[in-house]
């Protein structure tokens, strides 16, 4: 009898895995023969992109529409610069323990957001970053409300960044924008390559289930509230870190850039929506629109945040899914295929066609 299994993977999912491995391929290159303000463009799509995904993993999967993410963008970004500043740590694992104290940020708070649905959730996400923003306005150690820069010696001294200067021969502040890239395009594809995981997984269905309907999903077993605190606390580190990489690029901080609610979360939804929420190449397509209208209407002041606004407006009234929802809806071609599909075994067809052929 024949055998059934069952699989994601799509013939197109399979040619972008191929496309994707030379693209990355080609970026880890790209230092050799782009320019460095190229490099610049490049880290800022990638790092709006890992925000992106997580936003996306948050809103799109587990249902938590949080306006605050950037709590853990300047948070982290705060703890990296006590841990170079204060402490003397190497900015690299300054990084990592911005992602650890953005996690630990993350439990505190979740035991007062997870108390909230719906609008008064992505209300109370907002209230906390905004109490975040106020207490660390107060940390005069690292400048209080102006402020403060990376010391000079910190990443001049970088083992890495001498490493990446010696081996491509330029000097030590464009060698960190390289180390810095280099960083965000690891950590962009750890990012997709673990929620692509994840939501193959068991806990992926469940956080489907739970994002279409959370007391069905209860009813059949989905631990809803486990879940959830699960994509929380990820995301929050993911963020932290993503936060911590951006500031040690910029070398500087101040309360109300880190913690921007226009620059790390409205800009991000806007990616999100634009792109296709609920999928992971939407965020993919929104970044890559968001750059490009960004780069066209910036000398326009406000009427650049304007046409971003209609232009949101205008992609959730004619296209609810997204740029890339549109696309999948005509074409059916989709990169990262996570629904399940009941497909005859390859083999035991073969097998099958040939066992016909003797009984014939």
């Amino acid at each position: 009898m024949p055998q059934w299994g069952i699989e994601t993977k799509t013939r197109a999912s399979r040619a972008f895995l191929s496309v994707a491995a030379i693209v990355v391929a080609a970026g880890i290159a790209a230092p050799l023969f782009l320019s460095r303000s190229t490099i610049q463009d490049l880290f800022f799509i990638l790092t709006m992109l890992v925000l992106a995904q997580c936003w996306n993993l948050l809103a799109g999967y587990a249902g938590l529409v949080s306006v605050g993410q950037q709590a853990f963008v300047g948070f982290g970004a705060y703890a990296m610069f006590a841990c170079v500043s204060l402490a003397g740590f190497d900015p690299l694992i300054a990084i990592v323990l911005g992602g650890v104290a953005a996690t630990l940020l993350s439990l505190p708070l979740g035991f007062f957001v997870f108390r909230l649905q719906g609008a008064y959730f992505a209300i109370g996400t907002w209230v906390v970053a905004e109490v975040v923003r106020l207490l660390l306005a107060q940390w005069r150690a690292l400048g209080g409300g102006t402020g403060t820069s990376l010391p000079n010696t910190a990443t001049r001294d970088m083992w890495a960044a001498r490493l990446v200067a010696d081996l491509l021969g330029v000097r030590s502040a464009q060698a960190l924008d390289i180390l810095t890239y280099w960083l965000a395009l690891l950590l962009a594809c750890l990012t997709m390559g673990f929620i692509y995981w994840l939501l193959r997984t068991r806990q992926g269905l469940g956080l489907a289930a739970i994002r279409d309907n959370q007391e069905a999903a209860r009813s059949v077993g989905v631990d809803a509230a486990s879940l959830k605190w699960a994509v929380y606390v990820s995301v929050a580190f993911v963020t932290g870190v993503c936060g911590a990489l951006i500031y040690v690029q910029k070398a500087r901080i101040s309360p109300d850039a880190a913690f921007s609610v226009i620059d790390w979360t409205a800009y991000v939804i806007f990616i999100v929506v634009i792109g296709g929420i609920g999928t992971l190449e939407g965020p993919i397509v929104g970044v890559i629109v968001f750059f490009l209208l960004q780069n066209t209407l910036a000398d326009y002041g406000s009427w650049y945040l304007l046409v971003l606004g209609l232009i949101g407006i205008g992609v959730m009234l004619f296209a609810p899914r997204g740029l890339w929802g549109l696309f999948t809806d005509r074409t059916g071609i989709q990169f990262f295929p996570v629904r399940r599909r009941l497909v005859k075994r390859q083999e035991d067809a073969s097998t099958d066609a040939l066992q016909g052929g003797r009984d014939g």
